[in-house]
């Protein structure tokens, strides 16, 4: 049982292949993978554009902490001026959190710089290929048309396309019924001449027929015998003559 399932499920899958494999129209699938790679190339432009916008956002905040590095340390000179050593402690401790977070933001900056650096490689690699992938596909796309019209003109001339097939069959069945109709056509005429089959259509019966035929077989005898006495008679009288 389960060997037959197996073969049912191959057989199916082997068919509905077949059907797939027909519907398929390779120009199509050419340019819907085409249109899958363009989107592809949309998204790391999108990616590209991200890291961008992030590394921007990121070196305006590195800009306005630099800013205050340099306030912090305008304050903390200030203050140390004032006779407040503990305000300009408190300045300076501020610059040095600030300095940390500086060095943070740069870190991140530079990571976002190689991710963009590889976006960018990887967008002019993909462009490079679904441009290569665009000519071939033109190509493939040229050639499998020219190979269809040639199959479609050759199935044409030759009489063994799909249509043409069916022309032919319906031709032969054509004929098998004529010569049936005209094999059945002659049988009825037989039967009918020989009796065997009645005639529904005439008002005669089978013994009116008969009698018919025996009347006019009768009268052919006399009509012979008439035509033999004449010739004999014509005869005697050329001798007569002589």
């Amino acid at each position: 049982m389960p060997g037959l399932m197996s073969r049912a499920s191959t057989i199916v899958k082997a068919k509905f292949s077949k059907l797939l494999d027909r519907a398929e129209d390779p120009t199509e699938t050419l340019d819907y993978s085409y249109e899958q790679q363009l989107q592809s190339l949309q998204n790391v432009k999108r990616g590209v554009a991200d890291v961008v916008t992030a590394k921007k956002r990121l070196e305006m905040q590195t800009q306005q902490l630099e800013q205050s590095v340099v306030k912090l340390e305008t304050q903390a000179r200030q203050a140390l001026g004032a006779g407040r050593e503990d305000l300009a402690r408190q300045a300076l401790e501020r610059k040095s959190a600030v300095q940390q977070q500086l060095q943070g933001l740069d870190q991140q900056v530079q990571q976002l710089e190689a991710q963009q650096e590889k976006l960018v490689s990887s967008e002019k690699q993909l462009q490079a290929k679904i441009e290569a992938f665009r000519s071939q596909k033109e190509v493939i796309k040229a050639q499998y048309s020219a190979a269809e019209a040639q199959v479609r003109i050759g199935e044409a001339a030759t009489g063994i396309g799909e249509q043409m097939a069916d022309t032919g069959l319906a031709i032969q069945r054509a004929k098998d019924k004529t010569e049936q109709m005209q094999a059945r056509a002659s049988a009825i005429d037989e039967l009918t001449t020989s009796g065997a089959l009645e005639d529904f259509t005439s008002d005669q019966t089978q013994l009116d027929r008969e009698l018919a035929q025996l009347s006019s077989q009768s009268q052919v005898d006399d009509e012979l015998t008439k035509m033999k006495a004449e010739l004999g008679a014509g005869g005697e009288k050329k001798e007569l003559e002589q």
